[in-house]
């Protein structure tokens, strides 16, 4: 069947409708003819089913391949997703993103797309912008969003990128942020009657001598670790987070009490991310989610919904790494981080704070 380029598109006669159309859902039929996209034409050059035209010179496929490549950008990522995709069985067109899929048993004009697919190179990064773009626009139309990555030797690893519920499937099931410490034992409720409890921030930890409220704090709400039989140990963002619920009080090495606004200049001179990082952590805990440093992990943090009791403490649910709405996702590093969270059973988030809301992102690696 011979066709024709014609613009950003290789035009096909009107039989080429029902033959290519009809029965395999190729292009977009318009007055009579047929436009197929560079990938579709180059999978049916390759197929043996169309003859491509430029002018009055029938082009081979690697002649094709050199023209839409100087066309279209990363098309041979593009095409190398197109091909996978439908020798799979899957019905493929064109959509904002890059494509989009069909469920098995379902074509277009029959059944609604299920998913939009973004093909994207190893090579290059992606900002958090564009991604938050493309997922919102997959979102208004109610469809999965498909990552299709490709690498140098021409892999492609799928993922589905989506908001996360925190409604539902992203809560915490803790009953609590901060145990009440005058419903607990005697020398606990004298101390939280008293006030806030003394604290000392020695550099990078904040230390409690208080036996009894450091062990309430440790059992029953996993906050820090205990630094033996009568003290406690805190992260900054622990710290910060129990001043500024009035559990306690933070002393400099001087003795001067810090406030909170101090402390947190104290601790971004220590480590430039804290509050991003303290930002995430307030609202995890204020979701009931128990969060802890994701460091084995090489993440921010690690996240249980719940923690009944530190003799069996259960394996978390999340992984957790904090980002900045500039942030560029190099994808070496992101494949990376998902593997390893889907390989431990955990669900990989990404937490951007936009100002107006924070963001929670799961990346999946998925088969298709």
């Amino acid at each position: 069947m011979k066709t024709k380029i014609q613009g950003n598109y290789v035009v096909a006669g009107q039989e080429a409708v029902s033959a290519l159309y009809q029965s395999g859902y190729f292009g977009r039929p318009k007055d009579g003819v047929l436009y197929l996209r560079f990938v579709e034409a180059a999978y049916l050059l390759y197929r043996n089913k169309i003859e491509i035209f430029k002018d009055k010179t029938l082009l081979d496929f690697d002649a094709f391949l050199k023209f839409a490549a100087l066309k279209e950008d990363f098309f041979e990522l593009k095409y190398i997703v197109y091909k996978d995709l439908k020798e799979r069985g899957y019905y493929i067109q064109s959509a904002a993103t890059d494509f989009r899929i069909y469920p098995r048993g379902g074509s277009p004009g029959k059944t609604s797309a299920k998913s939009f697919v973004f093909v994207q190179s190893e090579r290059i990064d992606l900002p958090f912008g564009t991604l938050i773009q493309h997922l919102n626009n997959t979102e208004n139309v109610r469809k999965q969003f498909i990552l299709a990555l490709v690498d140098e030797e021409s892999d492609i690893t799928f993922f589905e990128i989506k908001r996360v519920d925190v409604n539902n499937s992203f809560t915490g099931k803790m009953s609590y942020s901060v145990p009440d410490l005058t419903k607990a034992d005697n020398a606990a409720a004298v101390a939280a009657a008293a006030g806030p409890i003394p604290a000392i921030l020695l550099k990078e930890r904040v230390v409690m001598d208080n036996k009894a409220v450091s062990e309430i704090l440790y059992n029953n709400a996993f906050f820090g670790k205990m630094l033996d039989e009568d003290r406690l140990q805190l992260s900054l963002v622990e710290a910060l987070y129990l001043m500024e619920q009035n559990v306690i009080d933070v002393m400099d090495l001087n003795s001067e009490k810090m406030t909170p606004d101090t402390f947190a200049e104290h601790a971004s001179a220590i480590e430039p991310e804290f509050m991003k990082k303290y930002t995430v952590y307030k609202d995890l805990k204020e979701r009931s989610f128990v969060p802890k440093t994701g460091f084995k992990f090489g993440t921010h943090f690690r996240i249980y919904q719940k923690v009944e009791s530190l003799d069996k403490i259960p394996h978390s649910e999340f992984l957790l790494h904090v980002i900045s709405p500039d942030h560029q996702f190099k994808m070496p590093v992101t494949s990376g981080a998902i593997r390893l969270a889907n390989s431990v059973h955990k669900r990989m988030i990404y937490a951007a704070d936009t100002g107006r809301k924070i963001e929670y992102i799961e990346f999946e690696r998925i088969k298709m």
